[in-house]
């Protein structure tokens, strides 16, 4: 899949195109729905199926102090996107002034003059323009006038009737109800970053984890205790593997710990050395909320429960503690 970041990163020989737009944040089956029609129209019509997506989220720059936290990073969007047979992606940097020009200027300068657009797909919450003027029905009258066919698909909603969206799955994600955000995303949610060094009292507890923190990892789900998969590329190969992880995040209230992160321990492993290694987290199903404990051993005796509820969770068999002095992670 092409990457374009601007004009002169488009080829000069393009024709016409199929085109869909929007940020796709988490590329949900909701998104996944536009995107299959774009690459079904685009095989029919053999024209390149193409994405416009926006970068940083257009929410952010419109009202920084809000902060809209993204579900997933552009890579693992770029990734997902790929994934759907979509031959390439313009990704525009996303500005006050881009922002500026009419919903008639973005039909005309970007989607028929930059992508060559000759259809274009579209849900029905679609929005763009300046202060997002222009909706399903004002991208029919555009793109009529700039020779551009308009398919618009229909809303995709869950068994209550509420529509799937991303900010579905963030409100999902931040009560910890990672389960049903899977429902809508069609996966586990899954966040990603380079492990770090931590305090080190998992090792010695006979819980080693591997540990993430910062801004840069997607949407971290509430604070709890999860069952879930840590995802690595194995060294020196093309493939990947899963590993069972009981998966803390929070603070660290036992300890009386400030920083917020994200703490993996492999079931029954003691063997892996992941510092510096860039990982995924797969969220599964919530066990149950972060607690501050009377004492380490009641602490411990909860753990020990809760390595036994991700094993159940998971399918998988069941692992204790591991003793300290195998650790090999340094």
């Amino acid at each position: 899949m092409q990457i374009w970041r601007n004009s002169a990163d488009i080829p000069a020989d393009l024709s016409r195109t199929v085109v869909t737009f929007g940020v796709f944040d988490g590329v949900h089956r909701g998104h996944h729905a536009i995107l299959r029609r774009v690459v079904e129209i685009a095989g029919e019509r053999e024209w390149p199926a193409v994405v416009l997506t926006f970068d940083p989220h257009p929410a952010n720059v419109h009202r920084p102090g809000q902060h809209v936290h993204l579900i997933a990073t552009l890579e693992e969007r770029l990734n997902r996107i790929e994934a759907t047979g979509v031959d390439a992606v313009f990704v525009q940097h996303y500005t006050l002034d881009y922002a500026r020009a009419t919903a008639a200027e973005f039909v005309r300068k970007q989607l028929a003059g930059d992508l060559h657009a000759g259809v274009v797909v579209v849900g029905e919450d679609a929005r763009f323009g300046r202060g997002n003027e222009g909706d399903a029905a004002l991208l029919r009258q555009l793109g009529g006038e700039a020779g551009i066919e308009v398919e618009v698909i229909c809303d995709r909603c869950d068994e209550d009737g509420e529509r799937w969206s991303s900010t579905g799955v963030r409100a999902l994600l931040e009560k910890g109800d990672v389960a049903r955000a899977a429902k809508i995303l069609g996966r586990p949610h899954r966040i990603r970053g380079t492990v770090e060094h931590g305090a080190a009292r998992g090792r010695t507890l006979g819980f080693p984890t591997a540990n993430l923190s910062g801004d840069g990892l997607g949407e971290v789900p509430a604070d709890g205790v999860y069952a879930g998969w840590l995802v690595r590329k194995v060294a020196g190969t093309t493939a990947t593997e899963y590993l069972p992880a009981a998966i803390s995040v929070g603070t660290n209230p036992q300890f009386d710990g400030e920083t917020r992160t994200v703490e993996a321990h492999v079931l029954g492993r003691y063997d892996l050395n992941l510092y510096g290694e860039e990982i995924a987290i797969e969220f599964v199903s919530y066990l149950r909320p972060m607690l501050k404990l009377d004492s380490v051993e009641a602490l411990l005796a909860q753990m020990d429960k809760d390595l036994l509820a991700t094993a159940d969770t998971l399918g998988v068999p069941p692992a204790g503690r591991v003793e300290p002095n195998k650790v090999t992670a340094s």
